[in-house]
């Protein structure tokens, strides 16, 4: 990924999505906002006790210096499921400008003009899907749950149903979350992924076994998969 900065806000961008002009995208930092203390200084969520009108003048200035419009920018409502929805015009504002109507959706598609979809994240693998030749794109939520699930595949698979899209057609990208080197999980998490993907089990890159018990996770190389 790239470092962009604008107006003092500074966030991530693919290089590989930039050529797609009807396209705008980025991953925020904690750069640029107006939080403070614990919440220094660009915190997009309302529900970990910082001020509604600071976290809204957070996204109204990652909104401008990314480019999209707030009133038509729509959230996930993250429950760790494989869930998607198909974004709707009337959608647009919900999750910062007007309450959610709905739960459980961990993944975001649209082929609307000037929607965007945000999702949120902490450790959880953000992925990114650019549809070129139909104009649509998706977001995704994927941490542990959401991987040995296949999210990925099913937001290939939602965007094929909903907006004709071909796989081979897609644009697929993996955004900043944990590695593997910080990533040790229990080892009734390592079964999980033994069994979702048998052939894999036995390679270093994407799990292995420490002397304490406990596991390794590559989440990053979960998803490519």
């Amino acid at each position: 990924m790239e470092v962009k900065e604008k107006n003092g806000v500074v966030y991530l961008a693919y290089p590989a999505f930039e050529k797609f002009s009807w396209c705008c995208h980025g991953f925020s930092t904690r750069i640029g906002g107006v939080s403070q203390g614990v919440y220094h200084s660009m915190n997009l969520s309302f529900q970990r006790g910082d001020k509604k009108e600071d976290v809204e003048e957070n996204y109204r200035r990652i909104s401008g210096a990314i480019g999209f419009d707030l009133e038509r920018t729509v959230c996930s409502q993250q429950t760790h499921t494989v869930n998607i929805r198909k974004v709707r015009e009337e959608d647009g504002g919900k999750g910062i400008l007007r309450p959610l109507d709905y739960q459980d959706v961990d993944g975001l598609i649209t082929d609307i003009p000037g929607m965007t979809l945000a999702t949120s994240f902490a450790d959880c693998v953000p992925l990114f899907f650019v549809d070129p030749i139909h104009k649509a794109v998706g977001l995704a939520h994927s941490g542990w749950r959401g991987t040995a699930g296949r999210m990925g595949s099913h937001m290939v698979q939602a965007m094929k149903e909903a907006f004709d899209s071909k796989p081979e057609e897609l644009y697929a990208a993996i955004g900043p979350s944990i590695c593997q080197d910080c990533y040790e999980v229990s080892e009734d998490v390592a079964e999980v992924f033994q069994k979702e993907f048998p052939s894999h089990a036995e390679s270093r890159e994407l799990l292995y076994r420490k002397e304490n018990g406990k596991y390794q996770l590559n989440l990053w190389r979960a998803n490519e998969i």
